[in-house]
């Protein structure tokens, strides 16, 4: 499974931190790199259906750059699983033991849903190797987006709120930052991979303010990974990423 969209290789450092223009100060959501993760996934469980459809037999780089790019959601989704279950779920067990049973429900639910990203995995790989099965493939897309999202919506409406209660302000946990150290340390994709695909889409002034709370190595070497990936996902979405 590819875990990697940008090329591996020595990493090109566009501007220093303080060329970075500065930008009006953006408000952040609380829990912004949990909602980032919800928000990639979401998009991309999207536009793969579609993507799948357009596929031509002769077109094996479009295939190529799909699988991919699904390998690459599918680590995310499952790397997001393993921090929630074992970092971010027993510390809501200790100190909100009212959350326990929805806590329950979602870990088991996260088993069930890389299960189906298996499957699915599957199917993909079959669409791109032979783009005749893509529309039912792009079907199957769907139904796991479906799923998906009914697990997204009650993590968002029922324990988001709830773990605002539980966490200072201020705290590291479900941050930006906290998620690319966590992946720094983790066996999936690179944090730099994950910083393009999470902030791509999302308004600059917000990015700009993302990007004030990682470190500076993270901001100087943003601009070369954002154009990098822009470069990278023109064949499947087109220039505007639609």
């Amino acid at each position: 499974m590819s875990r990697h969209l940008l090329p591996v290789g020595p990493t090109t450092v566009t501007a220093p931190r303080e060329e970075i223009p500065a930008a009006p100060v953006a408000e952040l959501l609380p829990f912004a790199g949990l909602r980032l993760v919800h928000a990639a996934v979401r998009r991309d469980l999207a536009r793969i259906p579609q993507a799948l459809r357009l596929l031509q037999p002769d077109d094996h780089e479009s295939a190529l750059a799909l699988k991919r790019h699904w390998d690459f959601v599918t680590a995310m989704v499952t790397c997001h699983h393993e921090q929630q279950d074992t970092r971010l779920w027993p510390l809501l067990r200790r100190f909100a033991p009212e959350l326990r049973l929805l806590l329950n429900w979602l870990e088991s639910d996260h088993h069930n849903l890389d299960q189906c990203f298996t499957r699915t995995t599957t199917l993909v790989g079959i669409a791109t190797r032979d783009p005749a099965s893509a529309w039912p493939v792009s079907y199957a897309v769907e139904e796991l987006a479906a799923r998906v999202e009914t697990h997204l919506r009650i993590e968002e409406r029922q324990l988001l709120p709830r773990m605002a209660g539980v966490f200072q302000a201020g705290s590291r946990i479900g941050t930006l930052p906290e998620l690319l150290d966590l992946l720094r340390y983790a066996d999936g994709p690179a944090p730099s991979d994950a910083l393009v695909w999470l902030l791509e889409g999302v308004d600059p002034a917000q990015i700009d303010r993302l990007l004030a709370d990682c470190d500076d190595e993270t901001a100087r070497h943003w601009p070369h990974w954002r154009d990098t990936y822009a470069r990278c996902t023109d064949r499947l979405w087109g220039p505007s990423g639609q």
